[in-house]
């Protein structure tokens, strides 16, 4: 059995543009005579490896508390893609991981640096996804996500954002993905892990 963090560091991730950037605050510390060391942080819902819930776009859409956890938690399918995920190839993706496992085609994680169009958001969203995963901190165009996030969470398809699969083959995988249960959030960050199945 193979185990692959696939998170960011938070203190060092990447930001989107305009997004609070993380920060650490340590508020005792055993170096300063203090019995103990304790930090605080600072940040955003979105910052680093993160979930999108539907309330991100939807005005009624479930927040993070309302998700149930089986979403972030079962077997995946990561495939690489580079450049623009037409609609052609969202049904292929779709396809091939149906075939290596029927309950992985429910999250698949695209490794690589791709951009979902909103024709790929249509498909993906009509093929009964729980999930998508993205490396880049936005699933859709970075100058104007909206449209692409509405069509996946409008259809209430969860987006794992900020992952990093450089060392993951494409293949099937078991997938932990929980996030903080922020109660009301429209996000939250994640510790993801993928497990190889032998």
């Amino acid at each position: 059995m193979k185990i692959y963090d696939i998170s960011q560091e938070i203190f060092t991730c990447r930001v989107y543009p305009g997004d609070l950037v993380p920060e650490k605050e340590l508020l005792c510390s055993m170096e300063n005579g203090d019995a103990y060391n304790l930090t605080a942080f600072r940040m955003c819902a979105h910052n680093g490896t993160h979930i999108d819930a539907p309330s991100h776009f939807i005005l009624d859409g479930k927040t993070v508390d309302q998700i149930p956890p089986e979403v972030f938690v079962g077997t995946a399918y990561v495939a690489e893609h580079r450049g623009i995920v037409t609609a052609a190839d969202a049904a292929v993706i779709a396809q091939t991981a149906k075939k290596q496992d029927p309950a992985s085609a429910k999250r698949i994680l695209i490794k690589g640096d791709a951009e979902v169009s909103l024709e790929a958001a249509e498909v993906f969203a009509a093929s009964g996804l729980l999930l998508l995963g993205n490396e880049s901190q936005t699933v859709g165009p970075e100058d104007a996500p909206m449209a692409v996030h509405l069509a996946l969470l409008g259809a209430d398809v969860v987006l794992l954002e900020g992952i990093r699969l450089t060392d993951v083959p494409e293949g099937v995988y078991l997938l932990h993905a929980a996030p903080l249960n922020l109660s009301g959030a429209d996000g939250a960050p994640c510790r993801a892990i993928l497990t190889s199945i032998p």
